[in-house]
């Protein structure tokens, strides 16, 4: 039975501004925003240009999935949850604000002569019913399969698209953040994984060694997700538990306006048509 590794660094937080990380206050002269790693980069970005703009207001945005987006402002811990997903049905009594778009798709290691895979091929592979590059047209060698941990919308995403349990997936890595999933990958000539379009496509045009497969026979890129013909998107949403008043839902406003535009295609995110 192969050994499973949990990659470090599963919660990470970062903070725009140079305060500490708290809770937020009853003035709203600070907010709270924590949740998805992929929503993170992009609200902090926004996050920066808010608190220009907007003197004595301090914004601390923290990552650790879409599951922590949810539970935080349900509970009232986070002013703002990241979400990158829709909303399920048991979650409709929360708000959902969405600010831009994104796919998830298979990412390899550069180097791997692995042009494409089928759907079947991927499932088989996260499934260990084929560990050997070798048997999908590759190069001899293991392959190293990097999953993504419990609680995040990309390994929703990703099951609900194959139709996996992820109880049966056999993965030799699990990993929280996009860019740990990336690092992996691009350490790893055998290595798969899965992540955010918009964060392996500024990784690839950074010259991080990988690769972004095509799904079911559409090439993952930014422009696919924006017309409509990639088939693994999502929404990247702002939630809050009710209807957003005072400083939140001035944060929310100019987070879907076209004042951050350019932020949004910065990140390689697709901007939201209003």
């Amino acid at each position: 039975m192969m050994k499973q590794f949990l990659v470090t660094g599963m919660l990470v937080t970062a903070c725009v501004s140079l305060q500490s990380c708290s809770t937020p206050n009853k003035s709203q002269t600070k907010l709270v925003l924590t949740g998805s790693s992929t929503v993170a980069p992009l609200a902090a970005e926004i996050a920066k240009r808010f608190e220009s703009e907007h003197s004595g207001v301090r914004v601390d945005v923290q990552s650790g999935g879409s599951s922590r987006g949810i539970t935080d402002a349900r509970q009232g811990t986070a002013d703002i949850g990241l979400v990158s997903r829709a909303l399920k049905p048991e979650e409709k009594d929360l708000k959902a604000f969405s600010i831009a778009r994104d796919g998830v798709t298979v990412i390899l290691n550069k180097d791997n002569p692995v042009k494409s895979l089928t759907d079947k091929q991927i499932v088989d592979i996260y499934t260990g019913k084929v560990t050997n590059w070798r048997s999908v047209g590759g190069k001899d060698g293991n392959i190293t399969v990097v999953n993504k941990a419990e609680g995040r919308s990309t390994l929703e995403l990703f099951t609900h698209y194959f139709k996996l349990q992820n109880k049966d997936i056999k993965a030799q890595v699990v990993i929280g953040e996009n860019e740990q999933g990336i690092k992996t990958v691009a350490g790893n000539p055998n290595a798969i994984g899965y992540v955010s379009i918009g964060s392996a496509e500024q990784g690839a045009n950074n010259g991080v060694a990988i690769k972004l497969l095509p799904v079911n026979g559409v090439e993952a890129t930014i422009a696919n997700v924006q017309n409509g013909t990639f088939p693994i998107s999502r929404p990247l949403n702002l939630v809050t538990k009710t209807q957003p008043q005072g400083m939140a839902k001035q944060f929310i406003h100019f987070a879907e306006s076209q004042q951050v535009s350019d932020i949004v295609k910065k990140q390689n995110f697709v901007l939201v048509s209003k």
